[in-house]
């Protein structure tokens, strides 16, 4: 069981640092990246999905 629960905590880990990525590279002002990034950290699953949802998106 605890092979189960490293892989999901990689899987969660790299979620986490692909959004904060995504996040930063993103249009939104400082004040913004910085409540999506704390919101990600604090919160790493139901974070992630808020800021999948309705986070900003990378510019283009």
């Amino acid at each position: 069981m605890g092979n189960v629960n490293g892989l999901w905590g990689l899987i969660v880990l790299v979620a986490d640092v692909w959004a904060i990525v995504n996040i930063f590279q993103s249009r939104a002002t400082t004040g913004v990246k910085v409540l999506w990034t704390v919101l990600v950290i604090l919160l790493p699953v139901l974070g992630f999905i808020i800021w999948l949802i309705a986070g900003p998106k990378t510019a283009k």
